[in-house]
Order: structure tokens, then sequence, then C-alpha cells
């Protein structure tokens, strides 16, 4: 078995504090499985299906309850409502009608989704570790200047953070590059989603305590 791969832990301006820290190999080290990405990614895109769309078939359409004619010596064709789907105004034959589409994954698949889209990134070395940080008050420029001094400004980065901090993500939400999520909580889709991976040092722990059991 080789050594678990090691990180640089950076300084929010760019500068390395010295020390290095190893990727938990459970986690960032497996084997991907595919199937459980592809199946992870789905279930997320088709939860997002609101399926609120609906149709009024013949029962629902207002009126029609009478015969509009006698049945015969009319000389035209039989009618029973004037709210058939054949008539102006009348119901619609097999329109769609409010469903769920939502798709739900087990526990353990969902779990090395995750692993698999982090074991990823680590292979094409696209992770970088940083010192815990916060901002006294939410300030888009502050966390531009954080990604500018380590160089993913122009990158598509996901942010993991240790835990809820609503400066950080209030900072971050405005920059279309950037995505904050805390560890616990990010998605397949998520990591799959961003060119760089971004992890706060303390959110490294949290990943392994959530992923790596």
């Amino acid at each position: 078995m080789g050594e678990s791969v090691k990180l640089d832990v950076y300084k929010i301006d760019g500068s390395t504090t010295g020390e290095q820290i190893a990727l938990p190999k459970g986690v960032f080290e497996i084997e991907p499985n595919d199937h459980a990405i592809w199946l992870a990614v789905k279930a997320e895109m088709a939860n997002r299906r609101q399926g609120t769309v609906s149709t009024k078939n013949r029962a629902n359409v207002r009126g029609g309850g009478r015969k509009p004619w006698r049945q015969k010596g009319r000389g035209t064709a039989r009618a029973g409502s004037i709210r058939s789907p054949l008539w102006v105004g009348g119901g619609r034959t097999f329109g769609p009608m409010p469903r769920s589409y939502s798709i739900k994954v087990p526990k353990r698949m969902s779990r090395l989704a995750r692993k698999s889209a982090l074991s990823y990134k680590a292979k094409e070395k696209n992770i970088q570790i940083v010192e815990d940080f916060s901002f006294e008050s939410p300030k888009t420029k502050m966390m531009y200047e954080v990604l500018k001094h380590l160089q993913l400004d122009t990158t598509k980065t996901l942010l993991l953070i240790s835990q809820a901090n609503r400066s950080i993500w209030l900072a971050g939400r405005n920059l279309p590059s950037l995505s904050v999520k805390e560890a616990t909580s990010f998605s397949t889709y998520d990591v799959l989603n961003a060119k760089k991976l971004l992890i706060q040092k303390n959110a490294l722990k949290k990943i392994n305590e959530v992923l790596g059991k």
C-alpha cells in the first residue's frame, strides 16, 4: 500500500503555512465507481424537476352537463357533451398531470458516489487545502481577493467549509465561478460541476467523518 497523498495547506494570502496534510485514503483514493456517480447525478437532476404541470381532461372542464342535440334525426354526428376533446373548449386527451420525478438513492450508494467523485478530483490533482477562515463582514471583494491569491479567481471552484458560515456564503454568492457548500452536505454533482476543490482544513476532517465510515 502506498502512502497517502499529502497536500500543502495554504493561507488566504496565497502563501503556504509550512504544514502538509494527508488526504484520507478511504475517501480520496478509492477505485471510482462510474455507475454510482451516474445514478447519484441522475437522481439529483430528477429531484430538481417540479412535476407541477397540469391540464384539464373532460371531467375537469366546466359545462357540458346536457346532450347538445338528440341522438338521431339531425343528419349530423352524435354528440354527448360540448366538453368532448373533439370540440373547441373541450378537455384534453392524455394531457400531462402532476407527478413526482424523485429518485431515491441508497445511502451507501450515495456515499460511494461522492467518494468516487472526490477520488477523481484527487487523481486529477484538482484539490487544494486552505486554512480555516471567515469574514467579519460579508464582502464579495474579500472573497474575490482570497480566490485571486490562490489563483482560483478564474476557475470554477467548489469551496467546502467545516460548518455553516453566513458571512462566507454571502461573500461568495455573487461570484459566478464559486460555489460554497458545507462539508457534510455537498453532492456528487457539486464536485463534478467544479474544476477545483478548495477545502478548509477542518472541513477535511468533517468529510472523513461522514464518508470515511
